[in-house]
């Protein structure tokens, strides 16, 4: 019986893991950081403000980042995992604004019917939750691939350089038309996304952050013919801004595709 029992606690706990653990993201203590330092940034697998599961170095496709001195590639010995969050250490140069990415590599889930469609909903996919609707699949469980790819772009020292312009090439990517640093409360950031290095319409795009240790409310707009989507920096804080393109599958033993891109940056 307390076996049976162990090995359903089990089964809520992986699905409590799944069900949370959608979104990933780097995220700094401050974005505002001196010439020459060690910089720690955490790797959040789960949400904003918490991570539920570390994501090993193996799985790591990419990770670079980018200053005044051009792109480099970061060790992946830089990349720890410890117990539920992965810790990153870069180290910084001198002045200007830089770029920190990661790719990983891709991956397969199964998920029962409402699993699939609540994920759906909360994570900013309506369009395929819609096409389900459509075909009368809503019951039907899914199998999918899918990829994360995630940037935070942070200010060091005072001088604004244009390393934030820079596409890494990820297969999903956010690329904002203009420096977040040089931006101030009430003014708007252009944000491009793209996806295999091409614009990409219509795409439900997804802001929020934290300001003063609380959620701040979480926006959706869709980009335009050029992929380009505005977000409106209402308050200071923490942002995100991210997005989730997904289409059905084509082959390769699963029913969707899905690449993430979430960038990440810090408004005074």
């Amino acid at each position: 019986m307390w076996k049976r029992f162990a090995v359903a606690l089990a089964l809520v706990a992986v699905t409590a893991t799944v069900l949370q653990g959608h979104d990933l993201f780097l995220k700094l203590a401050t974005y505002y950081v001196p010439p020459e330092a060690a910089l720690r940034v955490a790797v959040l697998n789960g949400s904003f403000t918490s991570s539920v599961a570390a994501v090993t170095p193996d799985r790591l496709g990419d990770l670079s980042v980018v200053g005044p001195a051009g792109r480099r590639a970061v060790p992946h010995e830089a990349w720890k995992p410890v117990r539920d969050t992965t810790w990153l250490t870069v180290r910084t140069g001198s002045a200007g604004t830089y770029v920190v990415g990661a790719s990983i590599l891709p991956r397969k889930l199964s998920l029962s019917a409402d699993e699939f469609n609540n994920y759906l909903k909360e994570d900013g996919v309506p369009d395929i939750l819609a096409r389900r609707a459509r075909r009368r699949e809503l019951q039907r469980p899914a199998r999918e691939q899918y990829q994360k790819h995630i940037k935070a772009i942070f200010q060091v020292g005072e001088t604004r350089t244009d390393a934030f312009t820079t596409v890494l090439g990820y297969p999903a990517e956010l690329v904002p038309l203009a420096n977040p640093y040089s931006l101030h409360v009430g003014d708007t950031l252009v944000v491009r996304c793209l996806v295999d290095g091409k614009p990409i319409r219509q795409q439900l795009v997804l802001a929020g952050g934290e300001a003063n240790g609380r959620s701040m409310r979480e926006t959706r707009s869709r980009s335009d013919a050029a992929g380009a989507v505005r977000v409106v920096l209402g308050t200071a804080g923490k942002w995100y801004v991210k997005f989730v393109y997904m289409r059905p599958a084509r082959g390769g033993g699963v029913d969707y595709e899905s690449k993430w891109a979430t960038l990440t940056f810090e408004l005074r």
